[in-house]
Protein backbone atom coordinates (compact mmCIF):
# COMPACT_ATOMS: atom_id res chain seq x y z
CA UNK A 1 0.00 0.00 0.00
CA UNK A 2 1.38 3.49 -1.12
CA UNK A 3 1.75 5.30 2.43
CA UNK A 4 4.16 8.38 1.23
CA UNK A 5 3.10 10.80 -2.10
CA UNK A 6 4.38 13.94 -3.11
CA UNK A 7 2.24 15.79 -6.03
CA UNK A 8 4.37 18.45 -8.36
CA UNK A 9 2.10 21.13 -10.23
CA UNK A 10 3.84 22.96 -12.47
CA UNK A 11 2.30 26.75 -12.66
CA UNK A 12 2.43 29.13 -15.24
CA UNK A 13 0.22 32.29 -15.10
CA UNK A 14 -1.98 30.34 -12.86
CA UNK A 15 -3.29 32.61 -10.42
CA UNK A 16 -7.17 32.06 -11.85
CA UNK A 17 -7.34 28.21 -11.40
CA UNK A 18 -4.80 27.84 -8.77
CA UNK A 19 -6.56 28.89 -5.67
CA UNK A 20 -8.85 26.09 -5.97
CA UNK A 21 -6.79 23.41 -7.66
CA UNK A 22 -4.96 23.43 -4.48
CA UNK A 23 -7.66 23.56 -1.89
CA UNK A 24 -9.22 20.64 -4.03
CA UNK A 25 -5.28 18.83 -4.07
CA UNK A 26 -4.89 19.55 0.07
CA UNK A 27 -8.34 18.28 1.04
CA UNK A 28 -8.10 15.04 -0.93
CA UNK A 29 -4.53 13.89 0.48
CA UNK A 30 -6.08 15.27 3.81
CA UNK A 31 -8.99 12.27 3.41
CA UNK A 32 -6.58 9.95 2.84
CA UNK A 33 -4.70 7.10 4.89
CA UNK A 34 -0.93 8.56 4.00
CA UNK A 35 1.69 8.67 6.19
CA UNK A 36 3.36 11.62 4.88
CA UNK A 37 2.00 13.71 1.82
CA UNK A 38 2.99 17.26 0.61
CA UNK A 39 2.15 19.73 -2.95
CA UNK A 40 4.77 21.15 -4.42
CA UNK A 41 3.94 23.89 -6.87
CA UNK A 42 6.26 24.49 -9.26
CA UNK A 43 6.41 28.47 -10.77
CA UNK A 44 7.56 28.68 -14.51
CA UNK A 45 8.74 32.37 -14.29
CA UNK A 46 4.44 33.69 -13.81
CA UNK A 47 3.74 37.43 -14.42
CA UNK A 48 0.70 37.38 -12.68
CA UNK A 49 -0.31 36.69 -9.23
CA UNK A 50 0.06 32.69 -9.13
CA UNK A 51 3.87 33.13 -7.20
CA UNK A 52 1.96 35.50 -4.34
CA UNK A 53 -1.12 33.30 -4.09
CA UNK A 54 0.82 29.85 -3.76
CA UNK A 55 3.02 31.17 -1.26
CA UNK A 56 -0.51 32.55 0.87
CA UNK A 57 -1.62 29.04 0.30
CA UNK A 58 1.44 27.34 1.84
CA UNK A 59 1.73 29.62 4.71
CA UNK A 60 -1.49 28.27 5.92
CA UNK A 61 -0.79 24.37 4.86
CA UNK A 62 2.54 23.28 6.21
CA UNK A 63 2.37 20.30 3.52
CA UNK A 64 2.27 23.10 0.79
CA UNK A 65 6.05 24.07 -1.19
CA UNK A 66 7.20 26.53 -3.83
CA UNK A 67 9.55 26.43 -5.73
CA UNK A 68 10.44 29.17 -8.51
CA UNK A 69 12.63 28.61 -11.54
CA UNK A 70 13.10 32.32 -11.73
CA UNK A 71 12.45 32.48 -15.63
CA UNK A 72 9.91 30.97 -17.94
CA UNK A 73 12.27 27.38 -18.53
CA UNK A 74 9.22 25.77 -19.94
CA UNK A 75 7.12 22.52 -18.73
CA UNK A 76 9.74 19.92 -18.53
CA UNK A 77 11.98 21.98 -16.38
CA UNK A 78 9.24 22.24 -13.88
CA UNK A 79 8.23 18.72 -13.87
CA UNK A 80 12.16 17.79 -13.46
CA UNK A 81 12.57 20.52 -10.62
CA UNK A 82 9.54 19.01 -8.51
CA UNK A 83 10.36 15.84 -9.49
CA UNK A 84 13.89 15.93 -8.01
CA UNK A 85 12.73 17.99 -4.77
CA UNK A 86 9.84 15.33 -3.83
CA UNK A 87 10.49 13.75 -0.77
CA UNK A 88 7.10 11.48 -0.93
CA UNK A 89 7.58 7.64 -1.72
CA UNK A 90 5.62 7.88 -4.91
CA UNK A 91 5.55 11.22 -6.53
CA UNK A 92 2.76 12.38 -9.06
CA UNK A 93 2.76 15.15 -11.52
CA UNK A 94 -0.57 16.73 -12.30
CA UNK A 95 -1.46 19.91 -14.95
CA UNK A 96 -2.71 23.03 -13.08
CA UNK A 97 -5.98 22.83 -14.27
CA UNK A 98 -6.80 19.42 -12.93
CA UNK A 99 -7.95 18.62 -16.48
CA UNK A 100 -7.41 14.75 -14.80
CA UNK A 101 -9.03 15.03 -11.55
CA UNK A 102 -7.14 14.62 -8.60
CA UNK A 103 -9.47 11.87 -7.24
CA UNK A 104 -8.20 9.46 -10.34
CA UNK A 105 -5.05 9.48 -7.98
CA UNK A 106 -6.30 6.16 -6.66
CA UNK A 107 -6.55 4.51 -9.81
CA UNK A 108 -2.99 4.86 -10.86
CA UNK A 109 -1.78 3.55 -7.14
CA UNK A 110 -4.45 0.90 -7.72
CA UNK A 111 -2.79 0.06 -10.45
CA UNK A 112 0.51 0.56 -9.28
CA UNK A 113 -0.26 -2.10 -6.56
CA UNK A 114 -1.60 -4.70 -8.74
CA UNK A 115 0.78 -4.67 -11.17
CA UNK A 116 4.25 -3.64 -9.60
CA UNK A 117 4.36 -1.27 -12.01
CA UNK A 118 7.18 1.71 -10.82
CA UNK A 119 5.12 4.30 -13.48
CA UNK A 120 1.85 4.50 -14.04
CA UNK A 121 0.56 7.18 -16.43
CA UNK A 122 -3.15 8.43 -17.07
CA UNK A 123 -4.79 7.55 -20.25
CA UNK A 124 -7.09 9.73 -22.13
CA UNK A 125 -6.35 6.96 -25.48
CA UNK A 126 -7.66 3.27 -24.04
CA UNK A 127 -11.22 4.51 -22.80
CA UNK A 128 -12.73 7.94 -24.62
CA UNK A 129 -16.26 7.21 -22.96
CA UNK A 130 -13.92 8.71 -19.67
CA UNK A 131 -13.44 12.14 -21.78
CA UNK A 132 -16.42 14.40 -20.15
CA UNK A 133 -15.34 17.31 -22.33
CA UNK A 134 -13.24 16.78 -25.39
CA UNK A 135 -10.60 19.09 -26.91
CA UNK A 136 -11.10 21.12 -30.00
CA UNK A 137 -11.20 18.48 -33.01
CA UNK A 138 -7.97 19.51 -34.09
CA UNK A 139 -5.91 19.37 -31.15
CA UNK A 140 -7.46 15.48 -31.22
CA UNK A 141 -6.54 15.23 -34.63
CA UNK A 142 -2.91 16.64 -33.77
CA UNK A 143 -2.86 14.39 -30.36
CA UNK A 144 -3.32 11.48 -32.61
CA UNK A 145 -0.87 11.92 -35.20
CA UNK A 146 1.32 13.04 -33.34
CA UNK A 147 1.10 9.30 -31.45
CA UNK A 148 1.37 8.05 -34.66
CA UNK A 149 4.54 9.79 -35.18
CA UNK A 150 6.14 9.12 -31.86
CA UNK A 151 6.06 5.52 -32.31
CA UNK A 152 7.88 5.34 -35.62
CA UNK A 153 10.32 7.57 -34.09
CA UNK A 154 11.43 6.84 -30.65
CA UNK A 155 9.23 3.29 -30.44
CA UNK A 156 7.06 3.40 -27.24
CA UNK A 157 4.16 1.42 -27.47
CA UNK A 158 1.78 3.93 -25.61
CA UNK A 159 -1.55 4.81 -26.84
CA UNK A 160 -1.06 8.58 -24.93
CA UNK A 161 2.30 9.73 -23.77
CA UNK A 162 0.73 13.56 -23.17
CA UNK A 163 -1.74 13.27 -20.44
CA UNK A 164 -1.07 15.14 -17.79
CA UNK A 165 -1.67 12.64 -14.91
CA UNK A 166 1.34 10.85 -14.17
CA UNK A 167 2.94 8.54 -11.54
CA UNK A 168 6.30 7.46 -10.57
CA UNK A 169 7.98 5.69 -7.54
CA UNK A 170 11.25 7.60 -5.93
CA UNK A 171 13.40 4.69 -7.36
CA UNK A 172 12.21 5.30 -10.64
CA UNK A 173 12.25 9.53 -10.45
CA UNK A 174 15.35 9.56 -9.20
CA UNK A 175 17.22 7.62 -12.05
CA UNK A 176 15.07 9.02 -14.88
CA UNK A 177 14.54 13.06 -14.34
CA UNK A 178 18.34 13.85 -13.83
CA UNK A 179 18.49 12.08 -17.33
CA UNK A 180 16.11 14.05 -18.44
CA UNK A 181 17.39 16.94 -21.64
CA UNK A 182 13.83 18.61 -23.00
CA UNK A 183 12.57 21.34 -21.41
CA UNK A 184 9.60 21.93 -23.52
CA UNK A 185 6.58 19.58 -24.42
CA UNK A 186 8.22 16.66 -25.21
CA UNK A 187 9.33 16.22 -22.12
CA UNK A 188 6.86 13.38 -21.26
CA UNK A 189 8.18 11.27 -24.17
CA UNK A 190 11.57 11.65 -23.11
CA UNK A 191 10.94 10.36 -19.47
CA UNK A 192 8.88 7.48 -20.37
CA UNK A 193 11.63 6.35 -23.18
CA UNK A 194 14.53 6.47 -19.97
CA UNK A 195 11.63 4.73 -18.07
CA UNK A 196 12.03 1.96 -20.77
CA UNK A 197 15.70 2.26 -21.23
CA UNK A 198 16.19 1.21 -17.92
CA UNK A 199 13.76 -1.49 -17.23
CA UNK A 200 11.27 0.40 -15.22
CA UNK A 201 7.48 -1.20 -15.86
CA UNK A 202 4.86 1.49 -17.04
CA UNK A 203 1.43 0.74 -16.84
CA UNK A 204 -1.06 2.89 -18.79
CA UNK A 205 -4.10 3.46 -17.40
CA UNK A 206 -7.47 4.87 -18.37
CA UNK A 207 -8.85 8.02 -16.64
CA UNK A 208 -11.23 10.18 -16.52
CA UNK A 209 -10.22 13.51 -18.14
CA UNK A 210 -11.65 16.83 -19.24
CA UNK A 211 -10.99 20.09 -21.78
CA UNK A 212 -10.24 22.93 -19.36
CA UNK A 213 -10.23 25.97 -21.34
CA UNK A 214 -7.14 28.42 -20.79
CA UNK A 215 -4.66 25.72 -22.11
CA UNK A 216 -0.90 26.98 -22.28
CA UNK A 217 0.35 25.03 -25.58
CA UNK A 218 0.51 26.95 -28.64
CA UNK A 219 0.22 25.71 -32.04
CA UNK A 220 3.91 26.86 -32.26
CA UNK A 221 4.57 24.61 -29.13
CA UNK A 222 2.85 21.58 -30.44
CA UNK A 223 4.74 21.51 -33.53
CA UNK A 224 7.95 22.06 -31.63
CA UNK A 225 7.09 18.59 -29.38
CA UNK A 226 7.35 16.86 -33.25
CA UNK A 227 10.71 18.53 -33.84
CA UNK A 228 11.57 17.19 -30.39
CA UNK A 229 10.98 13.62 -31.18
CA UNK A 230 13.80 13.44 -33.49
CA UNK A 231 16.25 14.98 -31.02
CA UNK A 232 14.81 12.56 -28.68
CA UNK A 233 15.48 9.31 -30.81
CA UNK A 234 19.18 11.39 -30.92
CA UNK A 235 19.66 11.34 -27.78
CA UNK A 236 19.04 7.90 -27.56
CA UNK A 237 21.23 6.75 -30.10
CA UNK A 238 24.39 8.68 -28.55
CA UNK A 239 23.64 7.05 -25.93
CA UNK A 240 22.66 9.99 -23.39
CA UNK A 241 19.28 8.28 -21.57
CA UNK A 242 22.26 5.84 -20.07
Amino acid sequence: MIRSISVVIPAYNEESRLPQTLERVAAYLSAQDFDFHEILVVDDGSSDGTVALAEAFAAAHPCVRVLQNGVNRGKGYSVRSGMLAAAGEWILFSDADLSAPIEQLSTLTQASESSGADVVIGSRALDRSLVGVHQPGFRESAGKIFNFVMRLAVGLSIRDTQCGFKLFSLRAAKTIFPRQRLDRFGFDVEVLLIAQLHGFRIEEVPVKWSHIEGTRVSMLGGMRAFVELLEIRFNQVLGKYR
